[in-house]
């Protein structure tokens, strides 16, 4: 699943230009890898008459933004982050915003200040992500696809603007993990953590990131099924690159969520919650047969999964 926004950067040369149709969100011990996971392939063979598409929800159509032959979407970075609003004062463990009936806000607002925008510098230009707070000192959980080709530090951006340089940690392509540390920061927002094997089909969740590089954005949905192979879905077919680099590559391998909630190009690394605001799946890829945007098929890395593969990578 490759959700990661890009557009041409001071490093660019114009001789990868992002094509107009892309998307979407691992590998052993970390390393640089520069397409993301699932990336649309150039020609998407058709199945049971419908041409499926996986992609990473980082990687979207450039044309969104840009020209032809112009640059691919921009991550809006000269627009301030919108500062997340109120305070939640429920404890733990009980329901702060009634999703049944379309109020959020409780959810919002208890979760947006554990999620950050990540924003990275490739070889051929910018690229943005999201990511989720695990301790108040700056360690960042995100996806391995947001940061597989970053070129040095990472820029990370929290709810209310501020911002702090951040060294990647180390990554598990093949699970679609990687942890990022904020340099010299203390008194950020853990995010608090729910049990992903306890979710049931139709239950009401909240997808928080910067999807098209607008921080801070909440959206609504359903889990509409467990347990998908994404292994699987990808078919092991050719993929491209938000840089229309093509490989054969092996992509991630895991067991999604698979939800309802819009998530698009930034979304990925950001956060997947229950109506209790506890983060239950990292928001990864999504599945769009016409490689134009969310059509409502994203999906996200079990919370349990995601914290194993962070303790082995920290461990």
């Amino acid at each position: 699943m490759t959700e990661n926004e890009s557009r041409p950067g001071p490093a660019s040369t114009g001789g990868h230009q992002p094509p107009h149709q892309q998307q979407y969100p691992g590998h052993p011990a970390w390393q640089a890898v520069p397409d993301p996971l699932f990336a649309p392939a150039p020609a998407p063979r058709e199945k049971g008459g419908r041409v499926a598409v996986l992609v990473s929800a980082t990687a979207l159509a450039a044309a969104l933004f840009g020209g032809v032959g112009g640059a691919a979407i921009v991550g809006l970075g000269s627009t301030s982050p919108a500062p997340a609003t109120g305070s939640s004062a429920v404890a733990d463990g009980q329901p702060v915003g009634n999703t049944a009936s379309g109020d959020v806000s409780g959810v919002a607002a208890k979760v947006t200040p554990s999620v950050v925008q990540v924003n990275v510098t490739t070889a051929e230009g910018e690229a943005v992500g999201s990511g989720v707070i695990l301790t108040a000192d700056g360690r960042i959980l995100t996806n391995a696809h947001v940061v597989a080709a970053a070129q040095g530090d990472v820029t990370v951006t929290l709810s209310d603007g501020k911002q702090y340089q951040a060294s990647v940690v180390g990554a598990d392509p093949k699970a679609d993990i990687a942890v990022i540390q904020a340099k010299d920061a203390s008194g950020l927002t853990p995010a608090s953590f729910g049990d992903s094997s306890k979710l049931a089909v139709g239950q009401q969740v909240v997808a928080i990131g910067s999807p098209g590089g607008l921080q801070n954005t909440v959206t609504t949905g359903v889990v509409s099924a467990l347990n998908r192979e994404l292994s699987e879905l990808s078919g092991g077919q050719e993929r491209r690159s938000p840089y229309s680099r093509t490989t054969n590559e092996a992509g991630p391998s895991y067991t999604a969520i698979q939800t309802d909630a819009p998530i698009n190009q930034g979304n990925s690394g950001g956060a997947l919650v229950d109506a209790r605001g506890n983060v239950i799946g990292i928001n990864s890829a999504l599945y769009n047969p016409a490689s134009t945007g969310s059509i409502g098929i994203g999906f996200a890395i079990p919370i349990n999964d995601a914290r194993k593969i962070v303790e082995q990578i920290v461990g």
